[in-house]
């Protein structure tokens, strides 16, 4: 994949708030990663997603400012590959030396084995789906750093969280989930902003969709995906992009695309419907 600087912003932009215990979101430009302390270890950490290309150093800084320097992560767990998920997750590997885990069916895209399809700029959408031309699809090769997702669900060092794999938006993409206080890291499964139009974007309008439409290539197992999430009745949820949701109001939200997922979230056309 091309390190290039994708200049698209929001007015969250370098922002982050905590959201359950241990857990802190960061937004990077237009997408969120988490950073998770892992409990009774102090500055001990995982990162969950890794931002845009060339945005290493501000991750980098952020972690500093959550752990003090010098306090390097346990693993880096991807929800999926897109490159605005793995943006820097080639150079901290390398730079921290630590393992990156995702999913069996995520690997090729991970490995240098294939590409994601491009980006339909057809899809019925707003500016950002037109530009989405500009977006890379190009794979990432992580050689002999990225592993692959305990089979029985557990998440690498992150002890009370279960990995669940929710395709559709790519077929290997997982969200996260703790049982026990029902805190759920979606990735791209559903987000809270309409990601396709870029007034939205750029202000982080709140307001719950499906995944973003102009890179989902499987809308039947995008849907099939939201209703298992919703069956897992979260109290919070974080989002790959805008704000979270908790309470009330996500229930409500998450019963409202469950039930209208194909008038919310799947497009009138393009190339995958």
């Amino acid at each position: 994949m091309e390190d290039k600087l994708i200049p698209v912003t929001s007015v969250t932009n370098g922002l982050g708030q905590t959201v359950a215990d241990h857990l802190f979101y960061y937004t990077n430009q237009v997408v969120n990663l988490c950073f998770y302390e892992l409990p009774g270890r102090e500055n001990e950490w995982v990162l969950i997603d890794a931002g845009m290309p060339k945005s290493a150093d501000i991750i980098k800084e952020t972690a500093d400012e959550l752990f003090g320097k010098n306090h390097t992560p346990q693993a880096i767990i991807l929800t999926h590959g897109h490159f605005d998920h793995v943006g820097a997750v080639e150079e901290l590997a390398e730079a921290w030396k630590i393992p990156v885990y995702a999913h069996e069916q995520e690997m090729p895209f991970l490995t240098g084995v294939k590409n994601y399809p491009e980006p339909d700029t057809s899809v019925e959408g707003g500016l950002v789906a037109k530009l989405s031309r500009m977006f890379p699809n190009e794979g990432i090769d992580l050689g002999d750093n990225v592993q692959v997702l305990p089979a029985d669900g557990t998440v690498p060092e992150m002890e009370g969280w279960r990995w669940v794999h929710t395709p559709g938006h790519t077929p290997g993409h997982i969200s996260l989930f703790h049982e026990e206080d029902r805190t759920l890291i979606v990735g791209d499964a559903f987000v809270t902003v309409k990601q396709e139009y870029l007034y939205k974007v750029m202000m982080q309008e709140k307001e719950i969709s499906g995944p973003p439409r102009y890179l989902t290539t499987d809308w039947k197992a995008a849907r099939s995906s939201v209703e298992q999430l919703k069956n897992l009745n979260p109290e919070a949820a974080v989002t790959g992009h805008g704000l979270p949701m908790e309470g009330k109001e996500l229930k409500h939200a998450l019963e409202t695309l469950a039930s209208n997922f194909d008038d919310i979230a799947v497009p009138d056309h393009g190339k995958f419907v």
